[in-house]
């Protein structure tokens, strides 16, 4: 906990919400056993005759009285807590949120996007019940502890120390033991469980292969063998569970059996009269049930100790903080250097980029070509400033480029295969990032990206509403659209991630041709399979494991066989 940034910092900043919560919980456990107290002794008192009926009519009120204040201490209790939850829930969610927004670019390099969602939507509401269901309980509990042996000893010091055993049983012995337990066979089942869901994963995908090979029974035994490990450490979880609630509940009755021995005691001795051993006896139940939730409530610790494990990893992110000292960026020309840089992922020991040396000044068009893993896409997310280099430097106006990764949306656009377009209006699809542009600006936006044609025949123009991921378009239009958006955001450099895959051939040829129309002055590193439009281009890098194998311009290209050879496959007609 020395080094916990998501628990104790926001348990110290609510400290006087969270003394409240205990009060209110104390109240509540306090009013119940005051109910079950008055009611037992109601009854017993009832059972009798009586000389005066104020004998009988003061514990009514008292039944009346603690059975409202129990409900209404309970209420606040709720209200006070999930107050101050939903307050430490806010302030995580901006925590949160200060450390992805300036890491965006790095996190998504080292996380799949499954992660960053169970970040966002689940680990941070995980905090959210280690506070409900764990630390504010096992506070009370404790707090009620002491209560109670304080209570007991006034009366019976031995007889506290018992209790106070026993109780200490359901607060702290059982609930160690399960998280011990839980914790061991939890990580056991989550590692078996991931590699099932991998192993399903990769032979599903390879469903073919199994059938043609003949070996499909044999995948289907190994996965059933592989289940069955599986369920039996969920059923040991589970049947863990119910002993140990079975043996709490044996706690609690001897606790209760003990009550009685030890009230039929006090009144053989005439310490208390006969009508409030009923009374004590029934008071214990409530208080019992403050006890009885503490070992389930550390069960979910192991679920808490992931997410924060997840969270501490964010923070814990390495180099990846803007230089403080970075002197003024002219952001209207941005030069690149990448000098002699190499970059291999941690679990990989070959190089996805080796020894890299490229210059784009401001203006020049470049093209990187190569098969899929040929390292095209970590070349571009250097650039970006995503990732660091191993060796080398990837620099932006002499700057090394991971140092911009929080501005450089203010000199660098993408354009991708697959741009994400909002289930909102056209016009705000195009502005997106850029809210005081001009009706001029966004006009000669949309001139440029060619786009006048469809959206005069749209029915409410550019205010038409373009559906979720843009389903009304074709590929053709979402591209424009997402082009008409890099030119109203005007920066100097612009990142082509295959925008053309996946478009027939003339659509593709007249995306490329106002592309390239659209975007005069501007740097272009444009990542492709095709090499149709790549006679546009200043510099075209063949890249292959890593290393570029081939460069030149593309008549340069045309007189090496292989790069001939490949740009005729997507030019037939020049065969």
């Amino acid at each position: 906990m020395k080094q916990d940034r998501w628990i104790l910092p926001f348990l110290k900043g609510n400290g006087l919400r969270i003394i409240l919560i205990i009060a209110l919980s104390f109240l509540t456990v306090f009013t119940a056993a005051m109910l079950t107290f008055t009611s037992g002794y109601l009854i017993s008192k009832a059972a009798i005759p009586v000389e005066n009926i104020l004998l009988v009519y003061i514990p009514i009120v008292g039944v009346r009285t603690f059975g409202i204040s129990r409900a209404v201490f309970a209420y606040l209790e709720r209200l006070a807590g999930h107050d101050t939850v939903l307050r430490i829930l806010s302030r995580m969610r901006v925590k949160l949120y200060r450390i992805l927004e300036p890491q965006a670019l790095f996190l998504k390099s080292r996380f799949k996007m499954g992660d960053m969602l169970g970040i966002l939507a689940e680990d941070i509401e995980q905090l959210q019940y280690i506070y409900l269901r764990t630390i504010f309980p096992t506070i009370s509990a404790a707090f009620i502890y002491i209560i109670v042996l304080i209570a007991i000893g006034t009366f019976d010091m031995t007889f506290a120390f018992l209790i106070g055993f026993y109780l200490s049983v359901l607060l702290i012995i059982l609930p160690i033991l399960s998280l011990l337990f839980i914790q061991k066979k939890q990580k056991a089942y989550k590692q078996k469980r991931n590699g099932l869901y991998q192993k399903l994963t990769d032979n599903i995908l390879g469903v073919s292969d199994w059938v043609i090979s003949g070996r499909a029974e044999q995948f289907i035994g190994d996965y059933e063998k592989e289940e069955a490990a599986v369920a039996s450490i969920s059923r040991n979880l589970q049947s863990f569970s119910r002993w140990r609630n079975l043996f709490s509940q044996g706690i609690a009755a001897v606790i209760i059996i003990t009550l009685a021995f030890w009230s039929s005691e006090q009144y053989a001795q005439g310490a208390i009269s006969a009508t409030v051993i009923a009374a004590i006896i029934l008071v214990a139940f409530p208080v019992l049930d403050a006890f009885l939730i503490i070992s389930d409530a550390f069960e979910k610790i192991p679920g808490y100790q992931d997410s924060l494990a997840r969270l501490k990893k964010l923070k814990e992110e390495k180099n990846i903080a803007p230089n403080k000292n970075l002197t003024s960026t002219d952001t209207t020309r941005i030069d690149i250097k990448v000098e002699r840089t190499s970059f291999s992922y941690s679990f990989e020991d070959k190089l996805s980029v080796s020894n890299i040396h490229l210059a784009i000044p401001q203006g020049k068009k470049i093209a990187i070509i190569g098969r899929s893993g040929a390292g095209k896409s970590t070349l571009l997310k250097l650039i970006q400033g995503a990732l660091i280099p191993t060796k080398g430097k990837v620099l932006i106006n002499n700057q090394d480029a991971y140092h911009y990764h929080e501005t450089n949306a203010s000199f660098l656009s993408v354009l991708n295969q697959n741009p994400h377009l909002f289930d909102t209006t056209l016009r705000s699809n195009i502005t997106l990032g850029v809210d005081d542009a001009t009706e001029e600006e966004i006009k000669q936006a949309i001139k440029l990206a060619q786009l006048e044609t469809l959206i005069d025949s749209l029915p409410d123009g550019v205010n038409t509403f373009m559906q979720e991921t843009g389903q009304r378009f074709s590929g053709g239009e979402k591209q424009r659209v997402a082009l008409a958006r890099i030119l109203l955001q005007n920066t100097p450099v612009v990142l082509m991630d295959e925008p053309n895959a996946s478009l027939d051939p003339k659509t593709e040829k007249e995306l490329l041709k106002t592309i390239f129309t659209s975007l005069q002055g501007k740097s272009i590193i444009w990542i492709t399979h095709h090499l149709v439009g790549v006679e546009e281009m200043d510099e075209i890098l063949f890249m292959e494991d890593g290393e570029i194998i081939m460069r030149g311009t593309h008549m340069e290209l045309m007189a090496n066989s292989r790069y001939k050879q490949l740009y005729l496959l997507d030019h037939p007609a020049y065969r």
